[in-house]
């Protein structure tokens, strides 16, 4: 495994949200929390911080919010969701340049500049039918976080709660692909155990909502957090003027591993 932090195909891994960098990296953005493994939490205690946040996160069906998701300061996103009156708002920043995300209702609308091949600059329609299952956008319960907590909740090996500060370990391995924080070995590497143990430390706010996600720069992987704020805000959603039915070559440029 290499020490750099590599883009996992900008074309193929930032779609719809999903944020994706190889393991490895030389940067080390804040937030910056201690990188040693906590000490473990028994299976009892475990899984009771695990409902703590799952109903942390009641709130994506419930209210409108933001989510910001940072790996590496290398790949950002910064979306307003607003699943119950069906509106989106997403930005995607990477090197080489940004993809905007819109949806209202049915309708998905996306703009990649320079990202994608073969596409245009033009805002175009997409068939959410062909979009990649992982990266599907959707306002239905269970697959309508822009901020992908559910993949990190699922992947927690321990956890104990201080509070409103919890602390524990997760497995890098197992956080897998879609909307927020995803990892991957760099091109033929796997994973390190240590990554399989690796540290993260989340925040409640005063009503219980989830409200921040952080992982370490440790074992070969990069800096990532994901925060979540603005509940209850109003999200406005242009439909873009001009809109052209996305060209059948961007269908297999979305989601991870060039396919989909």
């Amino acid at each position: 495994m290499t020490r750099r932090a590599t883009l996992a195909g900008i074309s193929v891994g930032l779609l719809l949200l999903g944020c994706s960098v190889g393991t490895g990296a030389e940067r080390d953005p804040e937030p910056r929390i201690a990188s040693e493994p906590t000490a473990s939490a028994d299976a009892a205690s475990t899984a009771e911080v695990v409902g703590l946040l799952r109903a942390g996160t009641a709130f994506v069906n419930q209210t409108s919010y933001r989510s910001d998701v940072d790996i590496a300061s290398q790949i950002t996103s910064l979306s307003h969701t607003d699943n119950v009156n069906k509106r989106l708002n997403a930005t995607i920043t990477a090197p080489g340049g940004t993809i905007e995300i819109r949806m209202i209702d049915d309708d998905v609308y996306l703009k990649a500049g320079q990202l994608l091949r073969g596409v245009g600059d033009q805002w175009l329609v997409l068939d959410p039918a062909r979009v990649p299952a992982g990266f599907a956008l959707s306002f239905a319960p269970g697959r309508n976080d822009s901020g992908g907590s559910g993949r990190l909740i699922d992947a927690i090996v321990d956890a104990r709660a201080d509070g409103r500060q919890i602390t524990g370990t997760i497995d890098a391995s197992r956080i897998g692909v879609g909307n927020g924080i995803s990892f991957r070995p760099d091109p033929g590497g796997v994973f390190p155990d240590s990554a399989r143990r690796h540290p993260f430390r989340a925040m409640l706010d005063t009503e219980g909502r989830l409200v921040s996600f952080l992982m370490p720069q440790a074992s070969g992987l990069p800096n990532a957090s994901l925060r979540y704020s603005d509940f209850g805000s109003t999200v406005s959603v242009v439909r873009p003027a001009g809109a052209v039915v996305a060209p059948d070559a961007l269908y297999p440029q979305l989601g991870l591993g060039g396919g989909g």
